[in-house]
């Protein structure tokens, strides 16, 4: 018989590293699954997992098991890409400043494939602010429940559903030149 979540993290909290490895091996695909469609790229969401894992470890004596591991794990995972995103997007107010100025760079237009509607939504999902793209991503592609989302996130219900209407309004403004036949913006 499979040990529970709560055997599992006394056992890891007592060092025993094969506990520790078995609760990896139950949420590694969930977690690089779900990071994958929040970030955008599997490489970093396989990063950001692992490092999801080691902050959970750093965590251990903290941590209460009250049947809500996965959800606690995505809401490091979360927190992670939403780290990420805003060192990102001050790097990318200083790119002006550091870029050679020979225009080598791709911008996210040359990068599109034509026609490729998965590459659209993605990119558009990916162009979102984290605060409206974590709600979408769990609610539409992962299939969680509001209540699990509002864990997730550490937010209320009301706040869920307040971002993914207004997530999924962006992305329909997002989406509206390619929907309308004008796949150049």
């Amino acid at each position: 018989m499979e040990p529970t979540d709560g055997e599992l993290l006394e056992r890891s909290r007592n060092r025993d590293p094969e506990a520790f490895g078995q609760l990896v091996d139950r949420y590694k695909h969930p977690m690089v699954a779900y990071l994958a469609r929040l970030s955008g790229c599997r490489e970093r969401a396989e990063d950001f997992a692992q490092e999801a894992f080691v902050r959970f470890y750093q965590q251990l004596g903290r941590y209460r098991e009250e049947g809500n591991l996965m959800a606690y794990l995505f809401r490091i995972g979360t927190n992670l890409v939403v780290s990420d995103e805003r060192r990102k997007r001050r790097w990318r107010l200083l790119e002006p400043f550091l870029a050679p100025a020979n225009g080598h760079g791709k911008g996210p237009r040359e990068e599109l494939l034509a026609g490729e509607e998965q590459c659209q939504v993605s990119r558009a999902l990916a162009g979102l602010d984290p605060l409206y793209r974590a709600p979408l991503v769990l609610r539409e592609i992962e299939g969680r429940s509001y209540l699990e989302i509002a864990d997730v996130l550490g937010v209320s219900e009301g706040t869920v559903k307040s971002r993914l209407h207004r997530g999924r309004q962006l992305l329909r403004e997002k989406l509206a030149p390619y929907w309308n036949g004008n796949g150049s913006h």
